[in-house]
């Protein structure tokens, strides 16, 4: 018992460690490319961060075939981003954070639900009715990935359209090469690759010593586990006074992590991933859905004034729902 916990906390270090570098070089890299702003902190530093999820879903499914593992961590990790808006805005000096964003997060917020409610009805409908799938690949993860590409394209419009840009405060390394910042990138990747296939087997091992469920355990474990980046990364911007990147970095990987079920469901082979899914996904997608409610309603309220212990009101609820869900799903786990 004691093993699996240590090896559990020195892989979440790996992955704590290694997610800051690939999140900085990857605003690097943006720099340097000269990608817009917005649609840089929801596309490339999201998908940088979200990477120890894409690679845990990796491990779960080729090596410890437990695809509720992965599906697990993706929803866990969602209600995890959306809890850590909760500490962005205690850390935030000043009136609550989502009332001074801009509408470019509002947007994103609610694009982010789409691809959660395919893949709810996706497990849902498997499970009860029928599953509609092509070469053992669900439609409805067809359908998750085209609800990203479509979002992302969306949000680049909608930069682009805007008279005012989305101002992110981004690094100055004017001494290092782009090619070098690329080779950093793929090596500090590389490390977060082997770190989310090994988090894979760690959850496994977890879950037969706890005698929990495997979607419980991806749900609080893993999926705390993989977004130690996400945090890291919004934490520090967020102190640099990039209250934009530290925002859509949070919503723009709860919007691509739901677009690595379709990778998971390529991987997997013997079956459609949704046939396989535990139905207590479909709560903890709830959870997720009714979190991201709250951040629209911040954003379209604007709250101007924190109310308790530095958080302001939709703080609060972020944090009661997290912890309403993690308690029912810890009574469906037994």
């Amino acid at each position: 018992m004691f093993l699996c916990w240590l090896k559990f906390i020195i892989c979440a270090g790996i992955i704590f460690f290694s997610g800051r570098r690939v999140a900085k070089y990857g605003d690097i890299i943006a720099e340097k490319t000269g990608l817009g702003g917005l649609w840089v902190g929801l596309v490339l530093v999201a998908v940088a961060t979200s990477l120890p999820e894409v690679f845990t879903g990796v491990g779960c499914i080729l090596l410890v075939d437990a695809p509720d593992l992965t599906l697990g961590n993706l929803f866990g990790a969602n209600t995890y981003n959306l809890l850590n808006l909760s500490l962005l805005d205690f850390l935030h000096k000043g009136p609550p954070l989502l009332s001074i964003v801009s509408s470019g997060q509002l947007l994103t917020a609610g694009l982010s639900v789409l691809p959660l409610l395919v893949a709810t009805f996706g497990i849902f409908l498997s499970q009860r009715f029928f599953g509609l799938n092509l070469f053992n690949i669900s439609l409805f993860s067809f359908l998750v990935l085209v609800f990203y590409l479509v979002s992302a394209r969306v949000v680049f419009k909608f930069e682009q359209n805007q008279q005012k840009t989305l101002k992110i405060e981004r690094l100055k390394y004017k001494d290092i090469s782009l090619k070098r910042v690329f080779l950093l990138y793929i090596f500090w990747a590389s490390i977060i690759v082997g770190a989310g296939i090994w988090l894979a087997y760690i959850g496994d091992e977890l879950a037969k010593i706890l005698g929990l469920s495997q979607s419980f355990i991806g749900s609080l474990f893993l999926g705390l586990s993989t977004t130690l980046p996400e945090i890291s990364v919004s934490v520090a911007a967020l102190r640099l006074g990039a209250k934009e990147m530290a925002v859509a970095n949070m919503l723009g990987s709860n919007l691509f992590n739901m677009t690595v079920i379709f990778f998971n469901d390529l991987l997997y082979r013997k079956a459609d991933i949704f046939l396989k899914a535990s139905s207590q996904h479909i709560f903890t997608s709830l959870i997720v859905i009714f979190m991201t409610t709250i951040v629209i309603l911040a954003m379209i309220l604007k709250p101007e004034k924190k109310k308790f212990f530095n958080l302001s009101s939709y703080a609060l609820g972020l944090i009661m729902i997290f912890i309403f869900g993690a308690y029912i799903n810890f009574i469906f786990a037994k």
